[in-house]
């Protein structure tokens, strides 16, 4: 029916990852290595605390209960993999990719994944501060269940983008282009800058009432009682 919902009003909705792990060998190897190629590896609870992934080349893996302090995968590639309950702070993602990608309950803070392209990635549960998404691409990206405070999707281009039972507080879509973006089901939805780069997405009569203040203020308008 929710499909059916999205065709009637015109939204294409997103493409869901359908990530079928093999059978994985448990990491043993140390350190991660820049430019490392791991292939169907099990990185349980691992600590990979400021470790440098740079360029490496996740395939078919899972990634459960790590911890990612300012883990340096920048330019890394995450291809049909799943990471489960990933904790930290300041995880380096930019310039990252990620496609068929499914992040689970991840409790993250300050994650970098500017200019990075995510594709066919699903984000559900969890809570992620400050994630800078700046001049990322995101085509069929469906945010679920999941708490984001103060994202910043600043220059950022989103084509076929769901929020599902999700809460966006204090939002930055300065500079975004939406295509196709369903933001009908987000639980709570705040802008904080960028309110006049809604073109090409499309919300609920509800939410439009929440936002008519940001967007009287963002075209000059007064809003008064009258005498």
């Amino acid at each position: 029916m929710a499909r059916k919902a999205m065709g009637e009003s015109g939204v294409k909705g997103a493409r869901r990852p359908e990530v079928r792990l093999p059978a994985l060998e448990p990491y043993r190897e140390g350190p991660l290595e820049p430019d490392g190629d791991y292939d169907s590896l099990e990185f349980r609870e691992e600590d990979l605390t400021g470790q440098d992934g740079g360029g490496a080349r996740f395939m078919d893996c899972a990634l459960r209960g790590c911890v990612l302090d300012e883990t340096r995968l920048r330019h890394a590639r995450l291809l049909d993999s799943v990471l489960t309950a990933p904790r930290g702070v300041g995880t380096d993602l930019a310039e990252a990719t990620l496609r068929d990608v499914e992040l689970v309950d991840a409790r993250l803070g300050g994650a970098q994944l500017h200019g990075a392209v995510l594709e066919r990635v699903l984000i559900r549960g969890g809570k992620i501060d400050y994630l800078n998404l700046r001049k990322a691409k995101l085509r069929d990206v469906v945010f679920e269940g999941c708490v984001l405070v103060e994202a910043d999707f600043g220059g950022a281009r989103l084509e076929r983008v769901e929020f599902v039972d999700s809460v966006l507080k204090g939002a930055d879509l300065s500079g975004v282009t939406l295509t196709d973006v369903d933001l009908r089901g987000a639980a709570e939805l705040e802008i904080a800058r960028g309110v006049e780069r809604l073109a090409g997405a499309v919300i609920s009569p509800a939410q439009l009432l929440d936002l008519a203040p940001v967007l009287a203020a963002e075209l000059g308008v007064r809003v008064e009682a009258g005498p």
